[in-house]
């Protein structure tokens, strides 16, 4: 079993502070990487965490647990995977924030993994990290430079709502979507199929309050009872990425659902969806008003079922 490296680098017009606080902060990746669909935190203090992360590898969801240390003096983060699935035997790796002259940045990912040992499992997995590395590297640039400040285009909130019935009821009305366009008004047309226990793709057709027609896809990660993760591949052209997370849990007087999204703006698209003059400020009340509306409607009809 022999050892393997691969590196991909890019050079980015943004500060390397900015970059690492993207890497750093795995919550949001969801929305700002391609091919991760979900984060999920199992332990976190100063300097290190661990999580499980699922991601879209070769067309194929896929799921594992990582621990991460992080490094932001050194402008590094470092990561290895608890129990690597075959065809991988480990992998680790990590990210490097390399300062240049003028505001520049270099960005440097590399991975290092062992396989089982056959020339597939070898190309499998360097196929995977020379169409994923690029793509993350790509998206890191495009959310660092889209704006002064980052967070002038993700938008991050939670909604609660308390219903009637309990937890497993309103989760069962959220995971069977494939019966959305009977049961929402803003639902159009919907393809639902899982290829894998516990993932679903989703595909929809919505209209909202405003009249404006979306498509829209999604990888959703499903939990019984307890969650469903959601990342959006498919997005209105407002949006670059868009990813959330539904949870469900039993209160004294019924089901208590949260709906929390994070969604990043595409500064570009503003004067062309909202119209000239309108600002990311109003971009982004617009994503938050309409996201949470469309999550409240889920949840009135689910409230009007139970």
């Amino acid at each position: 079993m022999s050892t393997h490296r691969t590196e991909h680098t890019l050079t980015v017009d943004a500060p390397a502070r900015v970059l690492y606080d993207l890497v750093a902060d795995a919550g949001t990746w969801p929305a700002v990487f391609g091919p991760s669909v979900y984060v999920r935190h199992l332990e976190r203090e100063a300097g290190r965490e661990r999580f499980r992360i699922w991601a879209v590898v070769n067309d194929e969801v896929r799921n594992w647990t990582s621990r991460r240390e992080l490094d932001p003096d050194g402008l590094s983060v470092t990561f290895q995977q608890e129990h690597s699935r075959p065809p991988l035997s480990s992998m680790g790796g990590g990210w490097r924030f390399r300062e240049l002259p003028g505001g520049r940045t270099e960005i440097v990912l590399e991975h290092v993994f062992e396989t089982d040992g056959t020339p597939e499992a070898l190309t499998w997995v360097t196929a995977a990290l020379d169409r994923n590395s690029p793509e993350e590297l790509a998206a890191l640039a495009r959310v660092a430079t889209l704006a002064p400040r980052p967070e002038e285009v993700v938008v991050s909130f939670t909604d609660t709502v308390e219903l009637p019935g309990t937890a497993a009821e309103a989760y069962d009305f959220v995971h069977r979507a494939d019966l959305w366009a009977q049961r929402l008004p803003h639902v159009e047309r919907v393809n639902l199929r899982e290829d894998a226990e516990g993932a679903q793709v989703l595909e929809m057709s919505t209209r909202t309050s405003d009249g404006a027609a979306h498509e829209t896809r999604s990888v959703r990660i499903c939990e019984p009872n307890t969650w469903i993760a959601y990342k959006q591949q498919l997005t209105p052209a407002l949006l670059l990425g868009h990813s959330g997370l539904w949870t469900f849990t039993d209160g004294p007087d019924g089901a208590v659902v949260t709906s929390q999204h994070t969604a990043v703006i595409s500064p570009e698209a503003v004067p062309a969806v909202l119209g000239p003059g309108r600002t990311l400020a109003d971009a982004r009340e617009y994503v938050r008003t309409a996201l949470s509306r469309n999550s409240l409607a889920t949840l009135k009809a689910a409230a009007a079922r139970a």
